[in-house]
């Protein structure tokens, strides 16, 4: 839980009484290599900071696989638009490696919420980090090349490349295997 109080410092301090009673709230989750946090059409109950591990958030069109995102240690995940709308989920979320989370129910959180304003505005902050993050990655698929969103990749989540499988990572850079092997031999 050390991880998640030096995660939350980051966005905005919170008193001590509003971490003990946010603490009393998170249940510790693991799930294993290739299980699923979230499936499309299940309504996303929980938010989640992850711990250790790696995961994805993909969408099924046509039969094929979009990935749209990634979450590694220290990111907060969930399906933001079922938990928030708490309408069934269009994405399914995926452990790519064997995982370790804290979750918060919905409910629970937003008692929180009435109770401690500085946990409100911590979580409006995270939400809008996430916003910032979401509207980025559109222009860059918008408006950028296959090779200009592949060097943004390697030179803001390196990592990625470690981590996550050739066929995911062309997927979620929006082209195809092949395409993506010949940007990274062209160097």
């Amino acid at each position: 839980m050390n991880a998640l109080y030096h995660c939350i410092s980051k966005y905005h301090s919170i008193p001590s009484g509003a971490w003990d009673a946010l603490c009393k709230t998170l249940t510790k989750v693991e799930i294993p290599r290739n299980s699923f946090l979230v499936k499309e059409g299940m309504v996303c109950n929980n938010l989640y900071f992850l711990e250790k591990g790696c995961l994805r958030g993909y969408y099924n069109l046509d039969g094929k696989e979009v990935t749209y995102w990634f979450g590694f240690e220290d990111n907060f995940v969930t399906s933001f638009y079922s938990f928030i709308s708490r309408k069934p989920s269009v994405e399914n979320i995926q452990a790519l490696e064997d995982s370790a989370l804290w979750s918060i129910s919905f409910e629970a959180l937003n008692q929180l919420f009435d109770a401690h304003k500085d946990l409100e505005r911590l979580v409006r902050i995270i939400n809008e980090q996430y916003y910032i993050r979401l509207e980025e990655r559109f222009m860059a698929m918008q408006f950028k090349t296959a090779r200009e969103r592949y060097e943004q990749l390697i030179e803001n989540s390196p990592h990625i490349l470690h981590r996550i499988s050739l066929g995911q990572t062309a997927s979620y850079l929006g082209i195809s295997q092949e395409t993506l092997s010949r940007i990274r031999s062209q160097g």
